[in-house]
């Protein structure tokens, strides 16, 4: 069995890299980590010194390295789970060895996992220096391509490629270079060296100086008079020593010329008439040596001392003021493009796959690639680096469009300025946005992606979301982007179904291509062109935007032919029989491993419904490698309590076996009371379930309000307090917020009333006392560091008397959902005898509650009692519908 304090940094070797030129034994060459704000430096206490120098040896010598040296092992998460499964065990192997092949066939096109992932600096539209665009696609299935906008007149035979010419290779890449335009009077440059850099230099002009004037200027600074004569006269010195060797008359032919003596022989018959030679070369007898030369010491110093003309060799290089008196550029920024491919069905126009920013028309039938260069003077630059990542997240759920109060779809300079200062006030640490990659129709909340590389046009520019994440990077938040690689949007006119013409270009083709229930596409994970696009596109968002992490969107969609809609029993075969898709799982495998190698801090969590085995284990020991996973069920439970159980009628049991759900990845946990899901798509949220039908004038008003009021505080609490180390909330929900949400779509009109949040309620009744508590509960995580203090002791779970109590630390945390019986004097069992004093009750007064608890009962001291399985008790006050977070302030020894 492998030992479980197994190194980190041996997981990093997965990561070995093979040479692109495949020899009889494979060369490994590990590739640099990439690093924005910290490093990870790991190590262990357990690890062999001399047992590490040995396999450092073994590198040296390029010797191969075994799995199990290497710290790898396909069923490790089983053996440290104590897992025996003979079938599951033997698929996890075939799948790493999978994973192994996957790789291989990768390396023989890549030189790296780097350069396969990292496809964005080649593909699509980019800026060369050498006064020209570059642009780059991938369509197999077209016979011509062209790029097409309102730049050429739309003319597709301007800018083009062909089939079987320069610009397409075998594997269905195009390649078109746009060169920029002389200005009326230009001349074009002589020599090839002469750039003007486009990005930098803003200043640097054309200093009027001819290329002849520099080379002759450089040539005299560096060369004494006469030295540069051998430059223009190539042969003067091989003549000169011909006729030294045959004379002036020597022979003209190869057949006249006569046997020469070897070398040595003719250098000692020279030596012996002129003198040694100081330059000769002087052999010492050696087999093994390399000759020496012996050379001038005075020539050599001076030789030393010259510094080659490099101010000449800048000089021919100019700024990009330089560039706009000579040029303009062929696709000026703001330019509307698209691809045109002629294909065995036709002629076809689409929007570039590696499109930035892309514009739809106002009917969402068409749209169009943005060409987005602005001038580097006016480009946004960023202030500030990511925070550190900490221990627990506290994560507000946003949806950029709906974020404003009126009713229209909100910019992302909107959010910054208005939403992102509500955040840091309200206590959360990272936002996670949903939308923001450009979609197919408003109404679909941003699943249906279009354009995976392109923020939504909707909310704004490119620049306007990098302010964004600079702002909340200032502000101390992490930012998290929910990223939809499960599925795409089936339309042929915006997204990459249909996109070269074929059916299998980035989906599969048949059913195994479409999704069963929702319409859209299904990614061909096993394509290592379609890789080449997911994995770049992850790493795009945190190069270009510096994003956190990522949220994977329905990962059980893409795990499963079924598309996750199946029943599970639990039984491991489930996870490894013909419905599984291989596939997925090796992409997944491969974009954790790439992420956190090159970004340490990076925070990768799982959206799946089905807790596919291994999915937060290391990639290294038979898992998946994400950080976190999102447990689906607590909010289907709160959901299902208030609209269908009568409150005498809840389970404590369910309720505490539904939010601790996998003791063993508890810690991985992320969990919610209500999010998006529970606003969207005509369901409600929670506060209006409590809130939405309660009649003002109703006899039973006050008690309903009060019992709303409660059941929406003591539902966060417990979420927060007895799970994991992440918690999520959406956005409006922290207050209350007593509308859904409902986006525009032919349903209702169209209309924007419920596209919105009501930020002026924070000031008002109930949802400012339910808001003021949201931040307290943020508080007492930030400054007692509640999530991160390891798995919670539940210990008293009482379905008749409806009290939960669980020991976090020494943090106690009580419940009584029982919706009448209070309780003067409840007996709850802790570990350490002592002083508790209530750090958080639910019941007070600024939180919309009754204060039933005096001043005087806040501190409380145990007695002598065994309950619960532990020594002492405390004896407290519970009123119904409350919760109270006691800490243990001085410890009383017995």
């Amino acid at each position: 069995m492998l030992s479980l304090s197994t190194p980190i940094t041996l997981t990093t070797n997965t990561l070995l890299l093979h040479s692109q030129s495949q020899q009889t034994k494979t060369q490994t060459v590990v590739f640099s980590r990439r690093t924005r704000t910290s490093t990870i430096t790991a190590c262990s206490s357990s690890e062999n010194p001399q047992q590490k120098q040995q396999q450092q040896n073994k590198t040296k010598n390029n010797e191969s390295i075994s799995d199990e040296e290497m710290g790898i092992n396909p069923v490790g998460f089983l053996v440290k789970r104590g897992i025996t499964h003979k079938v599951f065990a033997q698929f996890l192997r075939e799948r790493y060895k999978a994973l192994k092949d996957l790789k291989d066939e990768i390396f023989t096109r890549h030189i790296n996992l780097k350069d396969m992932s990292t496809g964005y600096e080649l593909l699509g539209m980019h800026r060369h220096p050498e006064h020209r665009a570059d642009y780059m696609e991938w369509a197999p299935g077209a016979r011509y391509c062209a790029l097409i906008g309102d730049f050429n007149g739309w003319s597709p035979t301007e800018n083009c490629a062909r089939e079987g010419r320069f610009g397409h290779d075998d594997y269905g890449y195009w390649f078109i270079i746009l060169q920029d335009k002389l200005r009326e009077g230009e001349k074009p440059d002589e020599l090839y060296f002469q750039r003007y850099n486009y990005l930098d230099d803003y200043d640097k002009g054309d200093s009027g100086v001819t290329i002849e004037e520099l080379f002759k200027k450089s040539n005299d600074e560096y060369w004494q008079p006469g030295e540069d004569r051998y430059l223009n006269n190539r042969f003067e010195g091989p003549a000169k020593l011909y006729e030294e060797i045959f004379g002036p008359n020597g022979p003209q032919t190869l057949e006249d010329l006569p046997e020469l003596a070897d070398a040595e022989t003719r250098y000692k018959e020279w030596a012996a008439e002129h003198g040694p030679s100081r330059y000769a070369v002087i052999d010492d007898g050696k087999k093994f040596d390399i000759f020496n030369l012996v050379v001038d010491p005075e020539w050599r110093e001076r030789i030393r001392k010259l510094k080659p003309p490099l101010a000449y060799w800048n000089e021919s290089r100019k700024g990009r003021k330089a560039w706009l008196k000579k040029y303009t550029p062929v696709i000026p920024h703001g330019s509307k493009y698209r691809v045109y491919f002629n294909t065995p069905n036709g002629p076809l126009e689409r929007v570039p796959a590696w499109a930035t920013y892309v514009q739809p028309e106002a009917d969402g039938m068409q749209a169009y690639a943005i060409h987005w260069d602005p001038p580097p003077e006016h480009a946004y630059k960023r202030k500030n680096t990511s925070p550190k990542v900490p221990n627990s997240l506290r994560i507000y759920e946003a949806h950029v469009g709906i974020s404003g109060s009126e009713p229209k779809i909100s910019s992302f300079n909107d959010f910054t300025d208005k939403v992102l200062p509500h955040i840091k006030e309200a206590g959360y640490n990272a936002i996670q946005l949903i939308g923001v990659i450009e979609h197919k129709d408003y109404f679909t909340v941003g699943y249906r992606v279009t354009n995976f590389y392109a923020v939504s046009s909707r909310y704004g520019t490119p620049d306007d979301f990098k302010r964004l994440v600079d702002e909340a990077h200032g502000l101390g938040l992490l930012v998290f982007l929910e990223i939809v690689h499960s599925y795409a949007a089936a339309d042929e006119m915006v997204g990459l179904s249909m996109f070269d013409g074929s059916n299998d270009c980035y989906f599969h083709s048949g059913k195994r291509g479409q999704h069963k229930f929702w319409g859209t596409r299904m990614f061909k994970y096993g394509d290592p062109d379609v890789l080449h696009f997911l994995l770049s596109n992850l790493n795009w968002w945190v190069e270009e935007y510096q994003v956190d992490g990522f949220r994977f969107h329905s990962v059980s969609s893409m795990l499963y032919s079924h598309n996750g809609f199946a029943t599970f029993t639990g039984d491991l075969e489930e996870y490894c029989n013909q419905y599984v898709d291989k596939e997925a799982l090796l992409y997944l495998i491969l974009a954790n491993e790439i992420l956190h190698f090159f970004y340490p801090n990076i925070i990768t969590i799982a959206e799946d419904a089905t807790f596919y085995p291994g999915l937060c284990e290391p990639v290294s020991q038979g898992g998946l490698g994400f950080d976190y996973y999102v447990n689906l069920s607590v909010s289907e439970m709160w959901t299902t309590f208030l609209e269908s159980v009568p409150d005498n009628e809840w389970s404590m049991t369910k309720i505490v076996n539904t939010l601790v759900s996998n003791r063993e990845y508890a810690d991985k946990m992320l969990t919610y009371a209500e999010n998006y899901n529970q606003s969207i798509s005509r369901r409600r949220s929670f506060a209006e379930i409590l809130f939405g039908e309660l009649d003002e004038n109703s006899h039973h008003y006050k008690e309903s309000f009060l019992r709303g009021s409660s059941l929406h505080k003591m539902i966060r609490l417990i979420t927060l307090t007895i799970g994991g180390r992440a918690y999520l909330n959406f956005m409006g929900n922290e207050f209350g917020h007593p509308k859904g949400v409902e986006f525009p779509a032919s349903s209702n009109n169209f209309s924007y009333s419920l596209a919105n949040r009501q930020w002026d309620l924070l000031e008002k009744g109930v949802n400012r006392d339910l808001f003021s508590f949201d931040k307290d509960m943020m508080k007492l995580d930030k400054n007692e560091k509640v999530l991160s203090r390891g798995f919670p002791n539940v210990h008293h779970v009482n379905d008749t008397s409806m009290v939960i109590s669980y020991i976090r630390g020494p943090f106690l945390f009580i419940f009584n959902f029982h919706p009448t019986d209070s309780y003067d004097s409840y007996s709850i069992g802790v570990e350490e005898a002592g002083e508790y004093q209530i750090i958080l009750n639910t019941d007070e007064i600024k939180y919309g509650g009754q204060g039933s608890i005096n001043e005087d009962q806040y501190l409380q001291r145990t007695v002598s009692r065994r309950v619960d399985g532990l020594r002492t008790c405390l004896e407290v006050p519970l009123p119904s519908r409350t919760a109270q977070v006691y800490k243990l302030k001085r410890i009383l020894r017995i």
